[in-house]
């Protein structure tokens, strides 16, 4: 019989664009840019972020232009343009030029509420009805001008948004007054004039203030960006000149003098010097580096010349990455904020229902038209859709932003909500916990010359780059013992090594190895158990001449424990977070590990695809999991875990793979970054129950008639002020090693 194999489905190729939207005011703007932007052929996903006011899409490739979304989001009334360079705009020219505004606002407004305040103390004093109606007509068509502006645009997209709300809370308000003026007989009318002009004064503060907390939530992707040198000494043909980052290429030779910063990420041909690398490992102090030694760019040379040569281009260097891998996390949606989304498309149809209902109430009860409106106008205005779109987003990108700046990079918004409900963390052991560089701790030569034992291996391992040759190397460079020639130096898969030394065939390897050639190493079996019960892994040198095999000598290798991994685990311990180690080395080194550490559960001699059985073990008996490894056999459980966390000191595809990344490879970081996630996941549902209870309670109180239109204002303008602020609070997070205590670390 036949069988029919089914066509494999052909991967769909996606590119990316991010470009800036200008006009948007409220978690329904970003709905409406959103749902204009979704409804275009070929776009995949489309995410808007208010804090940043950005747009990613990702659509099929070549399915959409950048031209067919910039027009998609200006048809629905907003300004965009495509983002050419990863550029954060402080908004100081924007922001004066709002104060300008406000201070405006304030000096037309002041002489309508005057009557008001003045008669607290027993004055009566009031200007005409007409200059009243001068002063107001200013606010209302000049300064009040862009919420006309913004609110006909989403009338004309069948939609709403804030400016809307105050359009038609302050018009209602400014028309009644208006018609009280000119059809008054005799005597001066009842005007509410300073209700209407004060409340847009009191918007534009809120929105000025909002402004200049927004820009403080991008403080730490403009201090990265202040990092990246714009010019590079580069040395061409003898000659050095200065010339923009963006033209240094591959292999060039870059000068850095003592006191600046690195152009580049490189490789030092010339020179020794140190070199403070604290933005990127949180190292306070500077680190030594010669002559072979990689340097970051962004980093400061303190004493030396350095000739660098260039590994990364300026958009491929480190300083780049981090920069990208934080404005990504900063413009990304929790998963949380659907529910805002859902919230925040009928919010102001709803909004203006209430008010419409409110006005027709009020009017039936009371037969005062003039209370109906005032009521009605409370409704609108108190309303704020504002607070709800920027609850999530301010959060995120504070928690990102004072992340980075501790070495804790946050590949997305997801991975940043997840990681507050882990409860096990599982790490890796070699290159995690320990500093994966093995060495020489114990030898033994059946002889008594150990010189001549580490002789024999260190010529036979010459070349390798295998982490127990470069031990044992750098064991003869220490002791100062000279090299030999090695020839048919051969790799023995999962064994060791083979090459040949004049007449003498060498073989350097594991257990396994010795019986295959049929050697016995009982004679230092006394040795070997304490070796194997310190956990070490041992590498056995045998000589065959002439047929005759015999037995050299054993190493023991050990690789040292990081001075910060027992701190971590207590550290998540204190947390309420159980620990786990799984590794693919043997059963006694693991052991030693774990008990030295204190860790809850081991597995050893795991192999790589099992560790996510493993994880997926874990995760079926309900625990939430956070998975810690560096390596490429990591990747498919840092893939399967809850929440993937890398170490930069790793492989490329074990950080591609993790949603956290923990520069300088310290596993005292994990504490950090799910300390940093339950901190800003708080300030998330904070905001958002502030948000949802100032409407929930506001709008009735308004419709009661409780609420008059200024008090309405005030509180619809700090609404977002005061979401903004407390996620600004994050800014004040310190690593929990820089705590008093670990007790400081609370399940928050």
């Amino acid at each position: 019989m036949n069988t029919l194999t089914q066509p494999k489905t052909p991967e769909i190729a996606l590119q990316q664009f991010s470009f800036t939207v200008e006009g948007m005011t409220c978690a329904s703007c970003v709905a409406r840019v959103e749902k204009a932007l979704k409804k275009l052929s070929g776009v995949q996903e489309a995410t808007v972020n208010l804090a940043t006011e950005t747009a990613t899409v990702q659509s099929i490739d070549g399915g959409v232009t950048p031209e067919q979304l910039i027009a998609a989001v200006q048809k629905i009334g907003y300004h965009a343009a495509l983002s050419t360079d990863t550029v954060v705009n402080d908004g100081n020219v924007q922001s004066d030029s709002e104060w300008l505004k406000v201070m405006w606002g304030m000096a037309l407004s002041l002489p309508l509420i005057a009557p008001m305040l003045l008669s607290v103390f027993g004055i009566h004093w009031m200007l005409s009805g007409w200059i009243q109606w001068l002063l107001a007509t200013v606010v209302q068509f000049w300064l009040g001008a862009r919420f006309y502006r913004s609110g006909w645009k989403a009338l004309a997209a069948r939609a709403g948004n804030m400016d809307l709300l105050v359009a038609l809370g302050t018009s209602a308000g400014y028309g009644l007054s208006v018609y009280q003026l000119f059809h008054a007989n005799t005597g001066m009318p009842h005007l509410y004039f300073e209700a209407s002009a004060v409340v847009i004064t009191l918007v534009l503060l809120g929105k000025w203030l909002e402004t200049r907390a927004k820009r403080q939530t991008t403080s730490a992707i403009r201090a990265l960006q202040a990092l990246k040198p714009e010019f590079a000494r580069v040395r061409r043909a003898g000659i050095e000149q200065d010339i923009g980052i963006a033209h240094v290429r591959l292999g060039d030779l870059v000068v850095v003098r003592a006191g600046e910063r690195v152009a580049v990420d490189g490789v030092i041909k010339e020179g020794s010097s140190h070199v403070d690398e604290s933005f990127m490992t949180g190292e306070s102090l500077p680190v030594a580096k010669e002559i072979g030694d990689q340097v970051i760019g962004g980093s400061i040379n303190s004493d030396g010349l350095l000739l660098v040569e260039t590994t990364a281009m300026a958009t491929e260097s480190t300083l780049a990455k981090i920069i990208r891998l934080v404005e990504n996390a900063q413009a990304a949606k929790a998963p949380i904020q659907r529910l805002v989304d859902k919230v925040s498309e009928v919010f102001v149809p709803v909004v203006i229902v209430i008010a419409l209902a409110t006005f027709i109430a009020w009017w039936v009860i009371s037969s005062d038209v003039q209370l109906a409106i005032i009521n009605a106008v409370a409704v609108l205005v108190i309303a704020c859709p504002c607070a709800l779109g920027l609850a999530t987003p301010t959060a995120i990108m504070a928690g990102t932003g004072i992340g980075a700046q501790y070495g804790i990079l946050i590949k997305d918004a997801e991975a940043l909500e997840t990681a507050h409900r882990v409860t096990m963390v599982a790490f890796d052991k070699t290159g995690t916990l320990t500093e994966g560089k093995p060495k020489i701790v114990g030898l033994h030569a059946i002889n008594g010359d150990d010189h001549a034992l580490l002789h024999l291996a260190a010529s036979l391992q010459t070349g390798s780059e295998h982490p127990l040759a470069r031990a044992v190397i750098d064991k003869a460079q220490e002791l100062a013992i000279d090299i030999s020639l090695v020839t048919d130096i051969k790799a023995l898969a999962g064994r060791g090594i083979t090459g040949r030394m004049g007449q003498v065939s060498l073989y350097l390897g594991n257990s396994r190895l010795m019986q295959e050639l049929g050697i016995d190493t009982t004679a230092v079996t006394t040795t070997t158990q304490q070796w194997i019960q310190q956990g070490r892994t041992i590498s056995w040198l045998a000589c065959i001449e002439s047929s005759s095999a015999v037995l050299v000598g054993g190493f023991a290798f050990g690789d040292q424990i990081k001075a910060s991994a027992q701190r971590a685990v207590q550290q998540l311990q204190t947390m309420g977070i159980k620990t786990a180690l799984i590794t693919g080395d043997n059963v006694a080194s693991a052991t030693v590990v774990a008990h030295e550490l204190g860790i809850d559960c081991m597995m050893a001699d795991v192999l790589p695809a099992d560790k996510a059985s493993i994880v997926n073990a874990f995760k079926a008996e309900g625990y939430v999991v956070a998975m810690v490894g560096d390596g490429i056999n990591d990747a498919p459980a840092l893939a399967t875990a809850d929440v993937g966390i890398a170490m930069s000191t790793g492989t490329d595809v074990a950080m591609h793979t993790a949603g956290i990344t923990l520069m300088h490879g310290d596993p005292a970081r994990v504490a950090d970054a799910l300390d940093i996630s339950r901190r800003t996941y708080n300030k998330i549902r904070q905001n958002l129950f502030w948000a949802f209870i100032y409407n929930l309670i506001g709008i009735p109180l308004a419709a009661m008639g409780l609420l008059n239109p200024i008090i309405a204002g005030a509180a619809m303008a700090f609404s977002s002020v005061s979401v903004v602020s407390n996620a600004l609070l994050l800014r004040r997070w310190r690593p929990v090693s820089q705590r008093s205590s670990v007790k400081n670390v609370v399940n928050t």
